[in-house]
């Protein structure tokens, strides 16, 4: 096989890739990605939802300390948070934290600043006039964005919600650097076993590719059920 000076060989070969090494290398990081994705998500809309309802309070003093927590993360990338939290939080506590663990807590705290100002947004497109229906029937302020803000606002936001998911998930391949075993970790992992980094490399964009896409065209079809039924 003929190699160019230095003796890298550049030749693309994917044949090495079996249901073997997949299985072995690939679904352990595609599990993690997945349960990361999922928990962060939940975590991420609950909480902020929460900061979202803050700073639609009126008061001060729940609008400002939600203010500031969702234009610091928004202003700061988020494999800085990872990092910090990685390396600060066991000279904090005395003990280490895991690498799974801290990046589940991260991502939970990085991406309730943007779940919330979408929830936001949403809470803030029902009109008016069913909330003062609320109110005349005797609704206290919980009970009206329990039973009729809230659930019109998640199901307005749902394909929004969804686009933030699809971006969470390509998020994930950052935990690499704190040497969690993501996707992205199987791949490059099996890459340098069978001494095909370049391959591995290809073969995780493409895999990133085929279920964003995916899941893309997935909400795309959705919105538009969406503003059918609008």
């Amino acid at each position: 096989m003929a190699r160019p000076e230095g003796g890298i060989d550049m030749k693309i070969d994917f044949s090495f890739y079996n249901w073997d090494l997949i299985s072995n290398f690939v679904l352990k990081g595609l599990y993690f990605s997945l349960t990361l994705t999922v928990i962060a998500t939940i975590g991420g809309v609950l909480f902020g939802t929460v900061l979202a309802l803050m700073r639609l309070s009126g008061k001060k003093w729940l609008d400002v300390p939600a203010t500031i927590y969702v234009n610091g993360m928004r202003s700061i990338p988020l494999v800085m948070v990872i990092l910090w939290f990685f390396l600060l939080v066991p000279l904090i506590t005395g003990r280490p934290v895991g690498a799974e663990l801290s990046a589940t807590v991260t991502f939970i705290a990085f991406e309730a600043a943007y779940f919330s100002e979408i929830m936001r947004a949403g809470i803030q497109s029902i009109p008016r006039g069913q909330v003062y229906a609320g109110q005349a029937l005797g609704m206290t302020y919980a009970q009206n964005m329990r039973l009729i803000i809230l659930p019109q606002a998640f199901r307005n936001m749902l394909p929004v919600l969804l686009t933030q998911t699809i971006i969470l998930f390509q998020d994930t391949s950052l935990v690499y650097a704190i040497g969690a075993y993501d996707l992205l970790k199987g791949f490059v992992t099996a890459g340098k076993i069978y001494g095909r980094p370049e391959e591995a490399y290809i073969m995780a964009a493409i895999l990133y590719f085929v279920v964003c896409f995916s899941l893309s065209a997935l909400v795309k079809r959705l919105q538009q059920k969406i503003a059918i039924i609008r």
